[in-house]
């Protein structure tokens, strides 16, 4: 597969005290090829991949915001409908794509669950993904998920 004119990536680790998941993903664009063709992903010449930063403690206020809590639990807060979430069952290296990708191959199970439990199904935008996926992969923020996190519409819904 010829991938000239398109852009890859050049991911770079930055150690971060402060934040949740230990380091900050840092996308730097590089050039692949100099011309113009393109014959790989319809994209036009020049395009670039941009993955977003990661923010787990974000990411504990989506899990139970978006509804993932009606289902999965954290450190047992949570449903029991869909296996936990707990950080200490995720791999220790994580590739986030893997994350999705066992979320899309579960796709035909969660959608209509999600539609019978939240009444529709959960929209993510690529960066509460990035967001949830980093908090369901730190221990750190996962100790601060509470039932307090979970809004009152939300819990609601986890009586019925």
């Amino acid at each position: 597969m010829k991938l000239m004119g398109h852009r890859l990536l050049n991911i770079v680790l930055v150690p971060v005290m402060a934040a949740s998941v230990g380091f900050l993903l840092i996308p730097t664009p590089i050039p692949l090829a100099s011309s113009q063709e393109t014959t790989a992903g319809g994209g036009a010449a020049g395009s670039e991949i941009v993955i977003p930063a990661m923010n787990a403690a974000n990411g504990r206020i989506l899990f139970a915001s978006k509804g993932c809590v009606v289902c999965h639990a954290v450190n047992g807060i949570g449903g029991k409908d869909a296996r936990p979430l707990d950080a200490a069952t995720m791999p220790k290296q994580m590739n986030p794509f893997d994350f999705a990708a066992g979320m899309w191959r579960s796709a035909m199970i969660m959608a209509p669950l999600q539609r019978k439990e939240l009444g529709e199904q959960t929209q993510l935008t690529g960066q509460e993904l990035a967001d949830i996926i980093a908090f369901v992969h730190s221990a750190d923020e996962q100790r601060k998920f509470s039932e307090d996190n979970i809004p009152p519409e939300i819990k609601q819904l986890m009586k019925e």
